[in-house]
This record gives structure tokens, sequence and C-alpha cells, in this order.
């Protein structure tokens, strides 16, 4: 009897790829498109072919910008039979607010007003269409919200339009009754010189002076925070930490070059695994969302090793970070780089008590200096159990 793959995705993985993502044609800044446009139904049947379990969508990805009510009906009608024919679901939406030339000069920042006005009527427009399709999560990426200079705007002038659009978003999500969760998404550059968001951290900061902080979250994405030489794991778990990993961008990156969407774990390969490890061990629920495009070599069935690969690196990289979990050299390790005498005052919730004695407390800091710090040890045992020689 054939053994089955062990890595072969299912529903429960939560799988989920965007139109934008399989129906990536392969064009460049310097090269036009080396695979021909494929239909969104055919992107759906492409998806459950592989095995993913949703599709996410701009709204322009689906529904053409000039398209008239009728013909936006049509559209809607038929991807819906096409994802119900398919087990496809669509758990995020999104709008684009960077293709068009009317952007040219950002969107919820420009200083435009009548541009302002009109990519929050767009962003509505695609709310409207997100919650016919069943999404709860609304993902806004500022694209165009930067400068190539300074002098165009003062900064805070752009954070408080961001704000005042971003809220007017949220309580029109309210009056609909759509239920949706909205996740920021950060990126240094590209392809404005400076983004004003430019890093998770910064929406983190962002977040609380909204009208509606509990409805807002984030979206890292590996690429992005790669872009800028940082730490995605680090981003992600201080997310998590503040309850606003509302949803999740998987790819990969070569830190400082252009925002490359490499294939999962294809580029960093422990760096992949240091998140799939956090997000697995804290219990993460929510799609694994992978915003990466296949080489430009590829024909649609190399689209399809490339969505293939995505989610099967994911379910490698679990097992293995199962594998360091249970491994008893590297729990023996942890054990004992937290261990500490007895003695040690507690440092946790301040008390008068608690303060006076520590302050009375003598550290023998020789005696500190004397416990090993085996990083190097606990390191290779990674590398071993990567490269399968553990």
């Amino acid at each position: 009897m054939k053994r089955q793959d062990p890595y072969q995705p299912q529903p429960q993985h939560k799988f989920s790829f965007g139109l934008w993502t399989l129906g990536n044609r392969g064009r460049d800044p310097f090269g036009d498109a080396v695979r021909p446009p494929i239909s969104p139904g055919q992107i759906v049947e492409m998806l459950a072919e592989v095995g993913a379990w949703g599709v996410n969508l701009h709204d322009n990805d689906l529904v053409p910008i000039e398209a008239s009510a009728a013909e936006r009906d049509r559209i809607v009608r038929d991807f819906k039979k096409a994802c119900a024919q398919n087990g496809i679901v669509v758990p995020m939406a999104t709008v684009s607010l960077f293709f068009h030339p009317v952007f040219r000069d950002g969107a919820f920042t420009a200083n435009d007003p009548e541009v302002r006005a009109y990519a929050v009527q767009k962003t509505m427009r695609a709310m409207d269409l997100g919650a016919e399709l069943g999404a709860k999560i609304f993902v806004l990426w500022g694209g165009r919200e930067g400068t190539e200079t300074d002098g165009c705007r003062r900064a805070d002038e752009a954070v408080k339009r961001l704000r005042e659009a971003v809220n007017y978003l949220c309580d029109y999500s309210i009056q609909q009754k759509y239920g949706y969760r909205f996740a920021l998404e950060a990126k240094p550059n590209e392809p404005r010189a400076d983004i004003y968001m430019s890093t998770t951290g910064h929406y983190l900061g962002f977040i609380p002076t909204l009208d509606h902080p509990e409805m807002v979250g984030v979206n890292p994405e590996v690429a992005h925070e790669h872009m800028a030489g940082l730490n995605f794991m680090h981003a992600v778990a201080q997310a998590w930490e503040a309850g606003k990993l509302f949803h999740i961008d998987l790819n990969d990156q070569a830190p400082g070059r252009y925002d490359q969407d490499l294939r999962f774990g294809s580029a960093n390969l422990k760096s992949a695994f240091w998140l799939v490890k956090f997000l697995e061990d804290v219990g993460y629920d929510g799609s694994r969302h992978f915003d990466a495009h296949a080489y430009r070599t590829e024909d649609y069935e190399g689209v399809k090793d490339f969505a293939r690969g995505c989610m099967r690196t994911y379910l490698i990289l679990k097992e293995k970070a199962a594998s360091w979990n249970a491994d008893k050299e590297i729990a023996a390790i942890l054990a004992e780089l937290s261990s500490a005498p007895k003695t040690t005052p507690a440092v946790g919730k301040y008390s008068k008590a608690g303060a006076a004695k520590l302050l009375a407390h003598v550290f023998d800091k020789d005696a500190i200096l004397r416990k090993r710090l085996p990083y190097e040890r606990l390191d290779q045992l990674t590398v071993d159990i990567l490269t399968g020689v553990r």
C-alpha cells in the first residue's frame, strides 16, 4: 500500500494564496509578461488541484476597475460558483490603492482631497465585495502612502489622514455589520522611495490611537521586514504578544533587495524555521497566506510546483519544529539556561516588600559568569535537525 505523503496540505492547515500570486504573469520593470492571462475561475481550479484551502483577492483582481454594476454582479456570481465547486473559501479581501495612476501621490494620505475621498469610496466597495464572498479579514497595504521628497507634506499630517481613513472604514464595517478585522500591512520602500508605515512596529504604535483599536491589527509579511534587514519572527512575536496578529503573509526575500516575493523558505530556511516554530508553538489559528510569485522562468505547471512548494516547506518545517521541541538535549539546555539559585528574588509584579527584598539581595556576579550559555551547541543542534542528520 502506498504511504500517504505526510506533507500533503489539508484544510485544517488553512493555506491560502492570492489571485495575484498564482495569476502573476511574470512581468517586471524590465520585461513583459511571460505567461498568458488566466481567469479567476482557472486560478481557483488550480488552487484546488494543489490542495490549498483559500483564495484571497484585491478588488480589481476579480472585478475590473471600470466594470459596470451588471458586469460586477456577473463576475462575482461566477467566482462564487467556482469557489463552491472547488471547495475553496475566501478568508481575506483587500483593495488596490496603488495600481491606477490616480494614486500616484498615495491614497489615504494624498494631498488632493478628491483622491482621498475616492480611495475611501473604493475601499468601501472592496469591503462590500469581500463581505459578499465571506471574508472576515480586510488587509490594508498603503502601497503608495509615502514620498520621494518630504517637501510634499508634513509627515504628521499623513499620519492624521491615515487615521481618519481607517476610523471611517471601521465605522462603515460596524454600520454594515460586516464583522471585519482590519489587518494593516507595513513595507519599508517600493514602489515609493519611503513609505510612511514602514515596519510592523510602526503600525503597532499607530493602532492604539484609533477610534476602534480592537478592530485593527497587523498583517506582517516576510519580505517586507527582510527588505529592511529585520528579523521577521521578532515582528510577528511582538504582534502576537499584543494580540494584533490578525493575518500573515508568507514568502521569502534576500535582505536588502527589491521585493522578491520568493517561494516560502527558499532563501532563508533557518529564518523560516523559527517563524513556523513560533506560529505552531503559540497556536496561531489564522490563515497561512502565501503572498509570493513563481519564478519568471516558469509556465503554469511551474506555478503549480511553486504553490505546492510553499505549502510543503511549511509542513516540513512544522515537523522539524516538533522534533526540536521533543529533543532531550535541547530541552536540557533550555532548562539549564533558565535555572537560578532558589534565593534569587523574583522580579514580576511590583510590590514594596518585593522591591525591598531585591534591593537587599547580594548577587554573586562571578558565579553568574561561570554559568555556561551553550548557544553554539544549541544552534548546531538546530542545524542538525534541519539538515536531517539528527
